[in-house]
C-alpha cells in the first residue's frame, strides 16, 4: 500500500484495487490533554482508541446504510484497525462540518455573548471549516466556497441536508442508551461526482453528555459497543 495521506486521527492509504484503506490512529484531538472535537490538532493519545473508533464507525455506517444513505464504507478488518472505503475527493485542502444541537465548546467561544452555554439548537446548527492548522481552521460559508471554487451551493446544500439527517440518526441512537449528543464532526467529499460522508463517525468525532456530565471516548465508546 501507498501512503498518501498522514492525518491527526488516522493515515490514508492507496490499495491496487482503487479503493482506499483508512489506518485508524489512538490519537484525539484536545488541548492540554483535554479532549475537544472542535479542536484542530492533536491533544492525546487513548490506548486502544483507534480500533474502538473503527467499530463505531461500523456501527454508525451500518445505521445509515439502512437508512438508504451512501457513505464512503466498504468493509472493515478491526484487529488492524483499517477501513477499506471508496475513493473520494475532498473539498479544496479539505473540509470539516460540524453540527451543532447544543450551543457549546467553540461555538459558546466565539458567541457567548449571545447565548448561554448548554442552550438546545433547534433543529440543528451546521457549520462549516477550512482544514487549515496554521489559520485555526477558519469558519466559511456556503457563498465563500463557491466564490473560492471549492464547492457549488448546490453541493453545499446537498452535504447540509445530509449532515442533518446523519446527526438525527447519531443522536436518536444515542438517545436509546441514555446518552444526549451535543455535536459532532463529519468530512465530506465527492465520488462520481455525488456529495458523500467520508472519514469516520466517531466518539473521537463527537461530543456527548449524559446526565448533564460529559462522557470520555473511551466510555463512549464502550456505551456504544455495549461493552
Amino acid at each position: 500500500m501507498k501512503k498518501v495521506y498522514e492525518g491527526k486521527t488516522k493515515d490514508v492509504y492507496e490499495l491496487d484495487n482503487g479503493n482506499v484503506m483508512l489506518k485508524f490512529k489512538d490519537d484525539c484531538t484536545g488541548k492540554d490533554g483535554v479532549f475537544d472535537p472542535g479542536e484542530n490538532s492533536v491533544g492525546l493519545t487513548i490506548d486502544g482508541i483507534g480500533k474502538a473508533n473503527l467499530e463505531t464507525s461500523i456501527h454508525f455506517f451500518e445505521i445509515l446504510k439502512d437508512a438508504g444513505i451512501k457513505t464512503h464504507y466498504v468493509e472493515a478488518n478491526i484487529d488492524e484497525a483499517t477501513m477499506e472505503v471508496l475513493p473520494a475527493k475532498v473539498f479544496g485542502k479539505g473540509l470539516e462540518v460540524i453540527c451543532r444541537l447544543v450551543a457549546t465548546g467553540s461555538f459558546i467561544r466565539r458567541y457567548g455573548d449571545y447565548i448561554k452555554d448548554g442552550t438546545p439548537l433547534e433543529g440543528g446548527y451546521v457549520e462549516a471549516t477550512l482544514k487549515d492548522d496554521d489559520r485555526g481552521d477558519p469558519l466559511i460559508t456556503s457563498e465563500g466556497l463557491a466564490a473560492l471554487g471549492i464547492m457549488s451551493e448546490e453541493q453545499f446544500a446537498s452535504m447540509k441536508d445530509q449532515t442533518l439527517r446523519i446527526t438525527k440518526l447519531v443522536a436518536d441512537d444515542l438517545k436509546k442508551k441514555g446518552l444526549d449528543l451535543y455535536d459532532i464532526k463529519f468530512e465530506f467529499g465527492y465520488n462520481n461526482d455525488e456529495v458523500i460522508l467520508i472519514d469516520e463517525i466517531a466518539s473521537g468525532n463527537m461530543r456527548v453528555y449524559k446526565d448533564g456530565k460529559i462522557v470520555e471516548p473511551v466510555d463512549l465508546t464502550n456505551i456504544i459497543l455495549n461493552k
